[in-house]
């Protein structure tokens, strides 16, 4: 068996009702080990969602976790912070066939929801679902992907 999925989960006070119930629920799966990045209960203003997103990002990016489930109210905001990371890709997806693709073809290592869009069901669904994809290089996207980052590593020298 491979090594579980080293997964931050964080959020907003926007998400922040969401990301505890995503949270335990990634807990009790055995293919991940979770770390909580907030924000938390007796803090609800502690963290704003960008401060979340670019912790999770440079975590990711230093090889400190492989991927990171975050939610605002939107999912937009995170998904925009995140991706100022270099080496960051990141989306808000609310429907199964976007959370496939964000990994399949696109390699995504954070999957962001909105609180104030989506259903709680649907919200664990989808993080449930998107743990279940492996992106394979050897793939078209593959090309693209790499493409991609050599685009960011040209501009980040």
């Amino acid at each position: 068996m491979s090594r579980p999925i080293r997964l931050l989960v964080g959020s907003d006070s926007a998400g922040f009702d969401y990301k505890d119930r995503i949270l335990a629920d990634m807990q009790a799966d055995d293919r991940v080990e979770v770390v909580d990045l907030g924000v938390f209960q007796g803090d609800l203003d502690g963290a704003s969602y960008p401060s979340v997103a670019i912790v999770a990002g440079k975590k990711i990016a230093a090889g400190e976790a492989d991927r990171a489930i975050l939610v605002c109210g939107t999912g937009i905001g995170v998904a925009i912070a995140a991706n100022k990371v270099p080496g960051i890709r990141a989306t808000v997806a609310h429907d199964s066939f976007s959370v496939e693709r964000s990994i399949l073809s696109n390699d995504c290592q954070v999957l962001t929801l909105g609180q104030r869009v989506i259903g709680l069901q649907l919200a664990r669904r989808l993080a449930r679902e998107w743990l279940d994809y492996v992106f394979d290089p050897s793939t078209p996207s593959g090309a693209k992907v790499a493409e991609i980052s050599d685009y960011e590593d040209s501009i980040t020298g």
